[in-house]
């Protein structure tokens, strides 16, 4: 017997267009990105709908909660492990761009550690007059005295790179520096880098990316840095690295043909050899000149074939000499896959789910054997390794889960770790409670997804619940504490539900395949499921439901309200994707063919555009009040998709509510007070249309 809603989703799929669309496109100045006529349309809507959520009394008390936790001083300062130094970035109130800092791994054991100011991106913004925001350091060991920085414009993934330094704590006159652009710069040596960016025309993939990788000297001019390496203008993109490892240093040139394949290159004296491994495989560390391979697909050699989703390893040297005995390091069940892997100096650290709940295990090689025992972590939730130490077996990681406050542990190898800092209960988590459920999709998989409601709520069907989901790109949602989750929507009433469902990595990389490209739909099944066993455990209703999902997950909610608008009563639809016709034109779109399809295929385009939300949305149909949000200075996904659709559905008589951030990259917020302002809006909205 079908469930409930069932047979209305079997309805609404069987009548779905089939014909072409139209693809013409009267919105198409929508996409300049920051033309003037585009600009003042964005604000004229922001205006329209701060207006009104503004104004609803929930509002001014969510934003002021939530800068108070983005400002706290009481978060955890997440550690970078450098030498014996822990570096840090750090926001507060009265750091708004941030300060990149520095202490002791003894002195951050402190409650109060004393920081070592290296740089103040707000002193830095004011003297330059530039929205500088932090993108991210890289140093050079092992003294760590020189860096490369990184800082964007407003948010943006394109960034400026410059050579640091340390002692000094000032940008090195006449060092290496890179103007705006996607890439960078890794040290190979004090005087050398890698270096991969635009240097002009032709040098960037028609993804957006660089093209090209050079070694660059000190004093030389990057205009005379010698190219190692090309990749075609096709490929998403090249970037170089450096492998760092007690042993050896592994120099390597990365080329991406597609999102999903990688060919790795070591660079041996004036050479590069291709490293003869699988197109789809991740090289997830090397040990002891070991390559730690993830397979993605089932991979054969030697005579032997090695299963889709173990992680195996392989001597680098005699596989570059087509040789080389493959071993098993870990295989996951079908319940089962691996978070990660990193190393210390002695141990390969996995982190692997089961059933979407992290359990830690060091393993260590032994007379050219893995061994391995378990990290005595906590087991029900999200474990992360936050950084480690090649230098000793001393690393960090962090457990969470809904209701746990994220704790950071320090642990030397397998000895018990130590809770070192932990964030405070910003709410009160103990009138809740986390259940996991399974459902069935359309096709029989077994779908899980996480509940997190009131120990006494009452199942009568009137609970404002929401839904998140991803459901790409092999990205896994676990559980995980959100001080805004539980301030803004649980202790104001509503139920939380994550949903794990296909196109994510929760159960590793066939999860994932099963919904790409053209078994798309897989993922909206899983979620149709979700929605309707919570429907069906009265936890809530349509009435009652809403759904939220950013960037691919926008791509999701955009596409389950234009499927099944009767299902869902609020959608926020977050720096999205939608105009499946024309995404690989925009911005880095093109390279996401693989995962989505190609529009100019004809034979991909026919199943494509039933899965365009902004080819899908009818006049006649009865939606909910859409909230989607942007930001002018997103460089990923285009602020186009949101701005064609929210202008379409306005001249079709839908109304919908829209926030564009003038600045603030694909996470949409560039500071605290930003992020606080777009988590108070989405939860003001939220509330307003569910109760």
């Amino acid at each position: 017997m079908q469930r409930p809603l069932a047979l209305l989703a079997t309805l609404t799929m069987s009548t779905m267009t089939q014909a072409a669309v139209d693809t013409d496109d009267p919105y198409l100045w929508l996409e300049e990105v920051e033309g003037e006529k585009a600009l003042d349309w964005a604000r004229e809507r922001n205006e329209e709908s701060l207006a009104v959520l503004q104004a609803l009394p929930e509002y001014e008390a969510f934003f002021e909660k939530n800068l108070e936790v983005y400002d706290s001083q009481e978060r955890i300062a997440y550690p970078a492990i450098r030498g014996p130094h822990v570096y840090n970035f750090w926001r507060d109130a009265d750091n708004e761009r941030g300060l990149w800092r520095r202490t002791t791994i003894e002195n951050y054991r402190e409650d109060d550690p004393q920081w070592e100011v290296l740089l103040d991106l707000d002193t830095l913004a004011a003297e330059e007059d530039e929205n500088w925001v932090w993108s991210g350091s890289s140093c050079l060991p092992p003294a760590y005295e020189r860096c490369l920085i990184s800082l964007s414009r407003g948010g943006a993934d394109a960034a400026v790179t410059r050579e640091f330094d340390i002692p000094s704590k000032s940008f090195v006159e006449d060092g290496f520096k890179l103007p705006e652009a996607k890439g960078g710069a890794t040290f190979i040596d004090r005087d050398t880098v890698f270096v991969n960016t635009d240097f002009g025309e032709g040098s960037m993939t028609e993804s957006g990316y660089p093209r090209i990788a050079k070694i660059w000297k000190r004093g030389q001019p990057l205009s005379e840095a010698e190219t190692v390496f090309e990749g075609k203008p096709e490929d998403i993109g090249v970037f170089a690295t450096v492998i760092r490892t007690p042993e050896r240093d592994y120099p390597m040139v990365i080329k991406a043909p597609t999102f999903f394949t990688t060919h790795y290159y070591l660079r041996d004296g004036d050479t590069m050899k291709q490293v003869p491994m699988p197109d789809d495989a991740d090289l997830e560390a090397i040990f002891r000149n070991q390559l730690l391979i993830g397979l993605k697909s089932d991979w054969t050699h030697d005579g032997k074939t090695w299963p889709q989703g173990a992680l195996v390893s392989v001597d680098l040297d005699q596989l570059l000499a087509g040789e080389g005995k493959v071993q098993e390091v870990v295989t996951p069940d079908t319940r089962s896959a691996i978070s990660s892997v990193s190393r210390t100096r002695d141990l390969v650290l996995v982190n692997r789910m089961e059933d979407v709940r992290n359990h830690l295990n060091a393993y260590s090689l032994v007379d050219g054997e893995w061994n391995h025992r378990p990290i005595d972590a906590p087991e029900m939730g999200r474990i992360d390794v936050t950084s480690t130490s090649e230098d000793s077996n001393f690393f960090y990681f962090t457990y969470t889960d809904f209701l746990t406050p994220t704790t950071l542990f320090e642990a030397e190898g397998v000895a018990q770790p130590d809770d070192t800092k932990s964030l405070p209960a910003f709410f009160d988590g103990t009138p809740f409670e986390v259940q996991q459920h399974f459902t069935e999709s359309k096709d029989g998989t077994r779908v899980p997804y996480f509940v997190v409601a009131p120990k006494d709520l009452e199942l009568n069907g009137k609970n404002p619940t929401l839904i998140y989901a991803y459901g790409g790109f092999e990205v896994s949602q676990r559980p995980g504490y959100s001080a805004t989750i539980g301030m803004d929507w649980l202790e104001a009433g509503g139920v939380y539900v994550l949903a794990n469902i296909r196109g994510g990595g929760e159960y590793g990389p066939n999860w994932h395949r099963q919904a790409q490209r053209e078994n798309r739909q897989r993922s909206y099944d899983d979620f149709y499921a979700v929605a309707e066993d919570v429907i069906a455990r009265k936890v809530t209703s349509p009435e009652h439901l809403g759904i939220r999902g950013g960037s691919g997950g926008g791509l999701l909610v955009g596409m389950l309200f234009t499927q099944r608008p009767e299902l869902f009563n609020a959608v926020v639809c977050q720096v999205p994707l939608l105009d499946m016709y024309r995404f690989d034109k925009l911005l880095a779109g093109a390279s996401w063919v693989e995962e989505y399809g190609d529009p100019d295929n004809p034979e991909d385009w026919a199943w494509l555009q039933n899965y365009s939300p902004y080819h899908q949305v009818k006049a006649d149909a009865d939606y909910a009040r859409v909230f989607f949000t942007t930001s002018t200075r997103d460089d990923r996904v285009h602020p186009g998709h949101a701005r064609k659709m929210v202008a379409k559905m306005r001249d079709m008589g839908h109304e919908v509510f829209y926030y564009e951030n003038i600045e603030g990259g694909h996470g949409g917020a560039a500071n605290n007070r930003q992020s606080a302002k777009v988590q108070a809006l989405i939860y003001t909205y939220l509330l307003n249309e569910l109760r």
